[in-house]
């Protein structure tokens, strides 16, 4: 069986104490594949470094997290905000690893605040563009502002958008309108296993087929690992959790859903395979 956590953020201080340990277990649990979301440019050095390290199972994301768009946008106003944007836009012309995956994480958060929700917009068409322009698929951050992001993923109906809706949180109308706009898979993370949780009711209404698996980490941590530092050798909780969902085995599911992220995300599936059997970060 082999895995890939389509949302990690490894590079993160939380990893510092131990990055190579966190990256063993995770080869250990057969995690062949660890895609890196972006933030901002204050971490952007980190996440490069990790990409470059392990360039074979590290595969890094460019983008701006829009909540990063409140604190750039609430220390330098609008034209700090450009100019972080365009070192987005710079990277992805001029990678410094092999290449980047996606664009992201990208998207709306009015969760924090509503003041900058027109700057959070702004950010996410400029990038949204880049993903067309680039042809890459975008990994979107969507809290508290559904309605919002409908709305802007509406206007790009027929454009060939397409992506991973990250921590997906929206309704059963929000899924199918989704499906509509562009070629959208579902991010599905440790909140599967929680009690409250509604995507135990959800799920069922998806195809395996309409999922990748992610983490999260350092958030978001699974049951029975909740309560802990999250690292991406626990997307084996989320997996046997989806699969239980399903009636399907974990290896079904895996299979499945790293099918699903080597196409979103441009990767070459024989070649997982091959080195998910002899991987060692």
């Amino acid at each position: 069986m082999q895995l890939i956590d389509t949302h990690a953020h490894l590079f993160d201080k939380a990893f510092d104490e131990d990055r190579d340990s966190v990256l063993q277990r995770a080869a250990e649990a057969s995690i062949s594949r660890i895609m890196l979301p972006a933030i901002d440019s204050s971490s952007h050095g980190r996440l490069i470094a990790l990409g470059q390290a392990h360039p074979a199972h590290c595969l890094p994301m460019m983008g701006l997290h829009p909540t990063s768009v409140n604190e750039i946008v609430e220390a330098g106003g609008s034209a700090q905000l450009q100019l972080e944007l365009e070192r987005v836009e710079f990277m992805l012309k001029n990678p410094p690893v092999k290449r980047f995956y996606a664009v992201g994480e990208v998207g709306l958060d009015l969760y924090w605040s509503t003041v900058y929700a027109a700057e959070q917009v702004e950010a996410f068409r400029f990038q949204i563009e880049l993903a067309l322009a680039h042809d890459l698929p975008l990994a979107i951050h969507t809290r508290n502002a559904w309605p919002e992001m409908l709305e802007v993923l509406a206007s790009y109906r027929g454009r060939g958008l397409r992506g991973v809706m990250h921590a997906f949180s929206g309704t059963l109308e929000d899924f199918r309108r989704l499906r509509t706009y562009g070629d959208f898979l579902f991010g599905i993370g440790g909140v599967v296993t929680y009690k409250k949780s509604t995507l135990a009711e959800l799920l069922p209404h998806f195809s395996p087929d309409d999922l990748v698996l992610e983490t999260d980490a350092p958030y978001l941590t699974p049951v029975p690992m909740r309560g802990r530092r999250n690292e991406s050798s626990y997307l084996t909780y989320i997996c046997k959790t989806v699969a239980d969902l399903y009636g399907l085995t974990p290896e079904e599911i895996a299979e499945r859903t790293t099918a699903n992220a080597c196409r979103i995300f441009g990767i070459d599936n024989e070649v997982v395979m091959t080195k998910a059997m002899t991987c060692n970060l």
